[in-house]
């Protein structure tokens, strides 16, 4: 039987993976630790550190309190591009993409939430969209918000150049144009995608 202390911290635990509205699996997994490691937390077999703690119960609320505001985070974004992405819907997977992004954009620049922790959504570890190239895409949106904000972006979106070149099929460009008109900061991750689709979202399935 664990001892008090310890059933305070599963208690705790518990609660924060309830307020952030995802499972113990997705929350894990958002403070970047593995379902296992999370479930030793969970049953007392592990003490995790106090940091650990601290960013349970901040990104949890972040998670939450985005959500009450109709706000997408980062784990969301990912869920319904990957949806999107499944059901063959991909012109909804990029509409997706550009509504989590323009959320993070509120969160950061919006005095509205100026108040509010709100961004700890975005420190959440998303997991997986199915597709590495909108995964690449994702992360190297996430940092770019960050850095215009003047703000230290979280460790998950500093990729490195992709090993292969990624370009979605665009409907009425050729691949040179869209390389053409593709912004630096992308072109220097080998992700091509034309700067008027990332402000417009007016990308089409393929």
């Amino acid at each position: 039987m664990p001892d008090r202390d310890t059933l305070d911290v599963i208690d705790f635990l518990g609660r924060a993976v309830a307020v952030s509205g995802l499972s113990q699996a997705a929350f894990a997994r958002a403070l970047g630790t593995s379902a296992s490691r999370m479930s030793t937390y969970m049953t007392g077999a592990t003490r995790p550190s106090a940091w650990f703690c601290a960013r349970a119960h901040r990104l949890a609320k972040a998670l939450a309190d985005a959500s009450e505001r109709g706000l997408m985070s980062a784990p969301e974004t990912a869920a319904e591009i990957r949806r999107a992405l499944g059901a063959g819907e991909a012109a909804w997977a990029w509409r997706m993409l550009l509504q989590g992004r323009d959320h993070l954009r509120l969160m950061l620049t919006d005095p509205n939430y100026a108040d509010l922790d709100l961004t700890g959504s975005w420190e959440a570890l998303p997991g997986t969209t199915g597709d590495s190239g909108f995964d690449a895409l994702l992360a190297a949106l996430a940092f770019h918000e960050f850095e215009e904000a003047e703000h230290a972006a979280p460790e998950w979106t500093r990729i490195e150049p992709l090993e292969k070149e990624w370009q979605p099929p665009h409907p009425f460009l050729s691949p040179e144009r869209v390389v053409a008109r593709t912004p630096d900061w992308l072109r220097r991750l080998r992700i091509y995608v034309p700067e008027r689709d990332l402000t417009s979202g007016t990308l089409p399935a393929p």
